[in-house]
């Protein structure tokens, strides 16, 4: 098996390839071409455009790698290794030319499940600001070239937090009673609209933390890595790993406090 930081490296160069091929194809303008969950829910034909870029370049690579995307349907693979991809993490940003989208690619050990697989490399690059975030398992996460750590020793009330929405009304709307009740009791709340960019942002220390509820596995995969290897502490609620049901990265320092609030207001 590869090394953690050769895998890193393939996701870094594949990361960096598709992010030029997205961002070329944003700047010929760019359209819905269906919905998902819900009719705010888009794919524009550059997700899928992207994906099958990425599909291809890591096939070069490592053929006999599984491979999960959000466009696409899984592949198995025999190595025991899967790439999870989100071609453009931040669709309505992309859309709307807002300059916070990404890719988002890591390697995992394991399947397809995040509560079984150990992600080993990832990268997530934001095209549009030039920034890229990559990180290896047990080796550090890093934006360039410059080691990220995140900002401990942050009380809650004095914390910046990300969070995101769904598409879904019902859950759009628990998701708001949450918000209301965070918000009073933290600095602030920002809502970028790319968990990639978010998750890898806590890592860098730009955030302090980040949670939110309904996540794939494409969606946090890489940036979740980049923020632990960054020192944050990745979770759900009770003890339980992050997953659909809550996600939260925050440094150690502060994770528990953070999730005893969400757990309170929550509405599973």
């Amino acid at each position: 098996m590869p090394s953690h930081m050769e895998l890193l490296e393939i996701a870094s160069t594949v990361a960096q390839r598709a992010g030029a091929f997205a961002a070329d194809r944003r700047s010929h303008g760019v359209s819905v071409a269906e919905t998902k969950s819900s009719p705010i829910d888009i794919v524009t034909q550059v997700d899928r455009d992207t994906e099958t870029f990425i599909r291809t370049a890591l096939a070069d690579y490592r053929p006999d790698d599984g491979f999960f995307g959000e466009e696409g349907d899984a592949d198995a693979g025999s190595s025991g290794l899967t790439w999870v991809v989100d071609p453009i993490d931040g669709t309505v940003n992309f859309l709307y030319d807002i300059p916070a989208w990404s890719v988002s690619i890591a390697v995992v050990e394991g399947g397809v499940d995040p509560a079984s697989w150990t992600v080993l490399a990832g990268a997530v690059i934001n095209p549009a600001a030039g920034e890229l975030y990559t990180a290896a398992a047990g080796e550090g996460a890093w934006m360039g070239d410059r080691p990220l750590h995140v900002n401990d020793g942050v009380e809650l009330d004095r914390a910046l937090v990300a969070t995101g929405f769904g598409y879904l009304r019902e859950r759009k709307e628990r998701q708001g009673r949450l918000v209301a009740e965070v918000l009073p009791r933290v600095r602030d709340v920002r809502r970028i609209g790319s968990a990639a960019l978010d998750l890898s942002a806590v890592g860098q220390g730009r955030l302090d933390a980040f949670y939110e509820t309904g996540l794939n596995p494409w969606d946090h995969a890489a940036g979740a890595l980049v923020a632990a290897e960054a020192g944050a502490r990745v979770g759900g609620l009770a003890g339980a790993p992050a997953g659909a049901d809550m996600l939260i990265a925050a440094p150690p320092s502060l994770f528990d406090d953070l999730e005893r609030t969400i757990a309170e207001f929550w509405e599973a």
